[in-house]
């Protein structure tokens, strides 16, 4: 766990973000990605020859976490994919999307942390096992407050026709772009290691504590 200490700080147009170092990015484009983890994999797995094993895992995970965050118009995506001694490795994803909406009126929608907040939906557990959602706002450091969604969640799996879910860990926080109306910066974390969702919502928080926007 020693190497989840360094952090490396990733930039893009109007954001910055740190990520833990041993973190994968990769280039999300469709004509471009499979290559781009392909090198990835077979290049840390040049560098660590016990994770040779688990290198299909890897492709899979990675090249599935870049498929959803294209589909989502995220313009970062950062995963973590490790192996800490069990059978299968501990993957999850962050991703950093600019998003915005208007009303029926065609008014650009409230980017005020409380009033997102509450229009988010809480989803109480009603027995063991259940699916759950909570709702709070946080302040993000040098940024200001921001709304958050934070639970064990059914997703929908994009472009299924079958509409089939997956239950995962996942937390969305929505941080209001300054000077722009109706806009936010949505920072999400996934994964679908939900024996592990305390530790997970902390290392989510910790890389969205880092967010600050650039220009």
């Amino acid at each position: 766990m020693a190497r989840y200490m360094e952090a490396l700080t990733v930039e893009r147009g109007g954001f910055r973000i740190k990520v833990p170092e041993s973190w994968w990015e990769f280039d999300v484009r469709p004509e471009s990605r499979d290559d781009s983890i392909r090198r990835m994999v077979n290049d840390r797995i040049a560098q660590r020859p016990e994770l040779a094993q688990y290198k299909d895992v890897y492709n899979d995970f990675l090249r599935k976490a870049a498929a959803d965050a294209w589909k989502s118009g995220a313009l970062y995506c950062g995963c973590m994919a490790e192996n800490f001694g069990g059978d299968t490795p501990i993957t999850g994803s962050v991703t950093v999307s600019m998003v915005g909406g208007r009303n029926e009126r065609g008014e650009p929608l409230s980017t005020d942390p409380s009033v997102i907040a509450s229009q988010l939906a809480v989803k109480e557990a009603k027995k063991e096992g259940d699916s759950w959602r909570k709702v709070t706002t946080v302040d993000i450091p040098g940024v200001g407050p921001a709304a958050r969604t934070y639970g064990i969640e059914d997703i929908v799996v994009p472009g299924d026709a079958l509409n089939r879910t997956i239950r995962a860990v996942l937390m969305q926080t929505y941080i209001p772009v300054p000077g722009q109306e109706g806009k936010v910066a949505l920072v999400g974390g996934s994964s679908q290691v939900l024996d592990l969702a305390d530790s997970f919502f902390d290392i989510f928080d910790a890389i969205t504590s880092t967010f600050r926007f650039t220009g």
